[in-house]
């Protein structure tokens, strides 16, 4: 295959494709309805004209009728007047009209068949064309449909496609945030057990101690409370008030342990 051949083979595959792309269905449908149509008003406007000169010989047929049969009558008249001269002319004239009428009937004849078969082949033709409209119409509706339901169909396959894309970014987006709550739950345990400084809130060295002398004394203060609820102590005081300038502890002149006799009760 020479390469003129081949190009010439590669452009009409191509332009065919292009055709077919271009081309919808339900408009070639409707030309052809429409090219159907105009022969079917072709027919109709020659059968028409066949009628329209079947009519006129008709009437032309009827004038020479009503000539001859006047002929006829003069030729009578002239013979009742002694003119045999007169009315041999009057029957040889009419003689001639018959001739004309003879031809023009079998004229009118022709023209009759001739209308008989187009408005046959028109009648048909009207069918042909009916039909073919009611099958255009249902072509074109059931084309339409399926170009609904194709369309549907590639919408319905783009948003799974991205609705596969949205699921995944929703699971690295759980995720994230699940390592985020992990790693804050974390630091919060680490804050809270001072093992990570916590460099948000505004505290000092002073703030620092009493935290310090808050937190080492909490079972000092819940051992005295509990001796005193047995009646074994005083109340106990706050690490703060035991620490305020001008009330430290006085000397007990007594004993810091009192011994009980024998047979007291403890």
């Amino acid at each position: 295959m020479s390469v003129m051949k081949r190009l010439s083979m590669i452009f009409k595959s191509k332009a065919n494709k292009a055709l077919d792309k271009m081309e919808d269905p339900r408009e070639t449908l409707d030309y052809s309805y429409q090219r159907q149509l105009e022969l079917l008003q072709k027919v109709r406007r020659g059968v028409a004209d066949v009628a329209t000169s079947r009519k006129r010989v008709e009437l032309q047929i009827n004038q020479l009728e009503s000539q001859a049969a006047k002929l006829e009558n003069q030729g009578r008249q002239a013979l009742s007047a002694g003119r045999e001269d007169l009315a041999r002319e009057a029957l040889t004239r009419r003689n001639g009209l018959n001739t004309q009428i003879a031809d023009l009937r079998i004229q009118y004849s022709n023209l009759q068949g001739e209308e008989e078969k187009l408005t046959l082949a028109s009648q048909r033709l009207q069918t042909k064309v009916d039909s073919f409209r009611t099958k255009k119409e249902t072509i074109k509706a059931t084309y339409t449909a399926a170009e609904a339901q194709t369309r549907i169909n590639e919408a319905f396959s783009g948003i799974s496609e991205e609705m596969g894309d949205v699921g995944l970014a929703i699971q690295r987006a759980e995720d994230k945030t699940a390592q985020m709550q992990a790693r804050a739950g974390a630091i919060d345990e680490l804050l809270a057990s001072g093992a990570l400084d916590d460099f948000t809130g505004q505290r000092d060295d002073i703030q620092a101690e009493l935290d310090r002398m808050g937190g080492g004394t909490d079972v000092e203060l819940e051992l005295a409370r509990m001796k005193a609820e047995l009646g074994q102590g005083p109340a106990p005081k706050s690490a703060i008030e035991a620490g305020q300038p001008g009330q430290a502890a006085q000397p007990s002149s007594q004993p810091t342990q009192q011994y009980r006799q024998p047979g007291e009760g403890l």
